[in-house]
């Protein structure tokens, strides 16, 4: 499995010092599970947040802070393509991985779905937060998502098959970051359904009228 998607820095740093919401931290979790590359990144990223609050001074600028944090994190080494991977988590199982399959309460074979039309189905996960909305997304082989852009921040993590969108392809273990500056309409690959773990902070955007007069009984 080779990840070509991965955590922006600012999630990293921001999962290192415990400031994210629940539900964006069960997708960078899972993420972390899949990714040795950005695993690597974290202990980078851990290692600077001590720094910075053993040696920061009083007058220290914040801003100059968080560059100098991101400059280090770019020059974390990262496996090449092809490269040997790093022996996976404790707890990898192939299927999901932690903590997403505690959420769910089970593994793929598991899973109970619900229906939200055209083929698709969903399972919203509960979590204690008021700032985040997570469900897993199985979409059909070769269909797309109807087209949308966002009221807030989307992360979109692929847990099996694969889906394109922009002209890059997402597979297992692949992240997308999407923002309110973006339109799209991604399309599962053919061959088998694609599954993601899906985070948002506020409603997805739909240009299509029938799918925003039934959005609020869906709860995207």
């Amino acid at each position: 499995m080779t990840i070509r998607h991965h955590l922006s820095d600012d999630l990293l740093v921001s999962y290192a010092a415990g400031s994210l919401a629940e539900g964006w931290s069960i997708a960078v979790a899972t993420h972390l599970a899949l990714c040795p590359s950005c695993r690597r990144s974290l202990s980078v990223a851990e290692s600077i947040g001590g720094d910075l609050l053993e040696n920061i001074s009083d007058n220290a600028s914040v801003d100059h802070s968080w560059a100098s944090v991101r400059a280090r994190l770019q020059q974390a080494p990262k496996i090449a393509a092809g490269g040997t991977p790093e022996t996976p988590p404790a707890g990898y199982s192939g299927g999901l991985p932690e903590p997403l399959r505690s959420y769910v309460g089970g593994d793929f074979d598991t899973l109970k779905w619900r229906p939200l039309g055209r083929g698709a189905y969903h399972i919203p996960i509960r979590t204690r937060d008021r700032e985040t909305m997570v469900r897993l997304l199985r979409i059909p082989a070769g269909k797309p998502v109807p087209e949308h852009s966002h009221g807030g921040r989307e992360l979109t993590l692929v847990l099996n098959g694969s889906f394109a969108d922009g002209g890059e392809v997402f597979a297992r273990g692949d992240i997308e970051d999407a923002d309110a500056s973006l339109t799209h309409q991604p399309v599962a690959t053919p061959g088998t359904d694609c599954i993601c773990l899906a985070v948002t902070d506020a409603p997805l955007k739909f240009r299509s009228w029938i799918v925003r007069a039934i959005q609020p009984f869906l709860g995207i």
